[in-house]
């Protein structure tokens, strides 16, 4: 008499699906993060924003960094679905579940962020240093809004499919690396970014980086974010015991510095 493998003939639960979703969802938005806050470097979350206090560069990278912290609230909640669902992975066509609803997240993502972001609030465009924003604007709301939608759409009306483990792994793997990539390191270049406490600036602030031998590369208009060249970053600690309240070369923070440029 042949036996049915229950498992593999019944639908995938909710849980499973909720992860693939909002996996998609956050890892839409670590990619806009990475992309074009850091690699790209064509906006900040509240860019167009024009009140005085979030002129100030330091209040851009927090609002940046947020963003961040909202993105890993989500994928982690994702991880957890993942995990109370991983008794779905055996079922028939889990793999193609997960997938399709991870495409649909990830466009998702991308155009409540142009619906919302762009055109309702307006605090930030694709690209803000242009003439045309709107062109950039839809051009990045089709290829990764539109068009994850449009294939997860497709790839979940689609017969068949195998177990979900391989599938639940690599998008699990996903999520854990994609925001560390924003903080990686950028390399020998000697180049620091020093952010002085409020209140601190000017004067003081160039004393401070001259007592490390720090050259200055930029400074932004508030005059509390500089950009260094240092030769010896060991000596950053001297920088924290004059004020400072962060030292980083990542390259997180050293591409925040190309979207802002000194008042004229």
């Amino acid at each position: 008499m042949q036996t049915v493998d229950r498992a593999a003939s019944r639908p995938v639960g909710r849980p499973l699906r909720w992860a693939g979703l909002l996996l998609g969802f956050s890892l839409g938005g670590f990619f806009d993060g990475i992309v074009l806050h850091q690699v790209l470097q064509w906006h900040h979350l509240l860019s167009n924003v024009q009140a005085a206090a979030l002129r100030d560069l330091r209040a851009q990278l927090l609002a940046d960094g947020l963003f961040h912290v909202l993105m890993y609230l989500l994928a982690a909640w994702a991880l957890g679905l993942l995990w109370k669902a991983r008794a779905d992975y055996a079922v028939a066509g889990a793999d193609r579940v997960l997938w399709a609803r991870a495409l649909i997240g990830f466009g998702a993502w991308h155009v409540v962020d142009s619906v919302v972001s762009h055109w309702i609030t307006g605090i930030h465009r694709i690209r803000v240093d242009v003439p045309d924003p709107l062109f950039w604007d839809l051009l990045w709301f089709s290829v990764f809004g539109v068009v994850p939608l449009v294939a997860g759409w497709l790839l979940h009306r689609r017969a068949g499919g195998g177990g979900g483990r391989s599938a639940a792994a690599s998008l699990a793997l996903a999520a854990a690396v994609a925001a560390p990539l924003a903080a990686l390191p950028a390399g020998d270049t000697g180049q620091v970014v020093v952010l002085f406490r409020p209140g601190m600036e000017g004067a003081a602030a160039f004393d401070a980086l001259a007592s490390a031998d720090a050259r200055v590369l930029w400074v932004d208009r508030s005059g509390g974010l500089w950009a260094v060249a240092m030769p010896e970053p060991a000596r950053a600690r001297e920088l924290y015991a004059r004020g400072a309240l962060l030292v980083s070369s990542s390259a997180w923070a050293l591409g925040c510095l190309a979207w802002s440029r000194p008042s004229t």
